[in-house]
């Protein structure tokens, strides 16, 4: 019996020694190592340099999708990514671009970095440099500082504009941008933090307030709108609310925001409208593409008029 189990166990180890050889290792995926989000910086051929990013993901077991943000706009699906040993190269209609012709984004992968050129509806060319961006993943809750009046009331002491055409005035005691001009961008840095802040929009208004600098939280007036990333309680072109919870255009409204990492909660007019969700990268019109380094809080001027007041920051310490 002790020889016929031996034989038995010998047979199993040569059948299963078979069975792994002829079992195929898994290839890889062409174009495996461009998957994650990359935060690029794009120099146009006068030597403008804008921020820009772009995700690449799988799609079942071998192609490769994404999204990609200009210098303006919002998150755009692409449909798919090209990939050979030349490169990669993917192709988005035109959204706020000038031109009719295909936006075309070609690239090539090397030592975790990746360069490449972007051209644009209308034709132009512009370069670009990118890297994989930060996870932002905190190994520990925040503890809170002080709260912070960024506002004082009075004046704009604090804040700088964005452009020379500022139409930002205080009024009555409110912070007030008269019509479309610059952005007002504050002097001083933020990691993590709560954010208060009261807004009134006139019909048909649209503003933003960019959270460090780089992920645009939408003001506009949307009341009754469906519920989208573009409209009030969203982060723009990423995160949706779950209801529309806006008031009504020229009614003071409040937001009340966590932002740890990239995780977000937005509270609009007393309703969470956002939960702990991951904004996966920079908006339209942020100010670069630095996401692991702190960055101000600024508030978009170059739409409509709109007014701002009681704009308190809690910093994590």
């Amino acid at each position: 019996m002790r020889c016929i189990a031996v034989i038995g166990l010998a047979l199993s180890l040569t059948t299963a020694a078979v069975a792994s050889a002829a079992t195929p290792t898994p290839a890889a995926i062409p174009g495996e190592e461009l998957i994650g989000h990359w935060d690029l910086t794009v120099t146009s051929a006068n030597n403008r340099t804008y921020p820009s990013w772009m995700e690449v993901k799988l799609s079942g077991n071998r192609s490769l999708v994404g999204a990609f943000v200009s210098g303006g706009g919002s998150a755009r699906p692409v449909a798919k990514v090209e990939y050979s040993t030349a490169g990669f190269r993917f192709a988005i209609p035109p959204q706020w671009e000038q031109g009719t012709a295909d936006l075309v984004v070609e690239g090539t992968y090397a030592d975790n970095k990746v360069t490449g050129t972007i051209t644009d509806p209308n034709g132009s060319k512009a370069n670009f440099t990118g890297v994989r961006a930060p996870t932002l993943e905190r190994s520990a809750a925040p503890s809170w500082g002080a709260p912070v009046d960024i506002f004082n009331g009075r004046d704009l002491g604090g804040w700088k504009a964005s452009g020379a055409n500022s139409a930002w005035s205080v009024v009555n005691g409110i912070l007030t941008n008269a019509k479309n001009g610059a952005n007002l961008i504050t002097e001083r840095t933020f990691t993590d933090f709560k954010l208060h802040v009261e807004f009134r929009v006139p019909k048909n208004g649209n503003s933003g307030i960019y959270l460090r600098g780089r992920h645009e939280l939408q003001v506009e007036d949307s009341k009754g709108l469906e519920p989208l990333s573009t409209h009030t309680g969203g982060v723009y072109g990423f995160l949706t609310p779950n209801e529309n919870a806006a008031g009504e255009a020229g009614a003071w409204q409040t937001y009340d925001v966590t932002l740890v990492g990239r995780r977000i909660t937005v509270v609009l007019n007393g309703k969470t409208v956002i939960s702990m969700q991951n904004i996966p990268g920079i908006t339209g019109g942020a100010l670069d593409s630095n996401e692991g380094e702190p960055g101000p809080l600024y508030l978009q001027g170059d739409h409509t008029a709109v007014e701002y007041r009681k704009i308190v920051i809690t910093p994590a310490r």
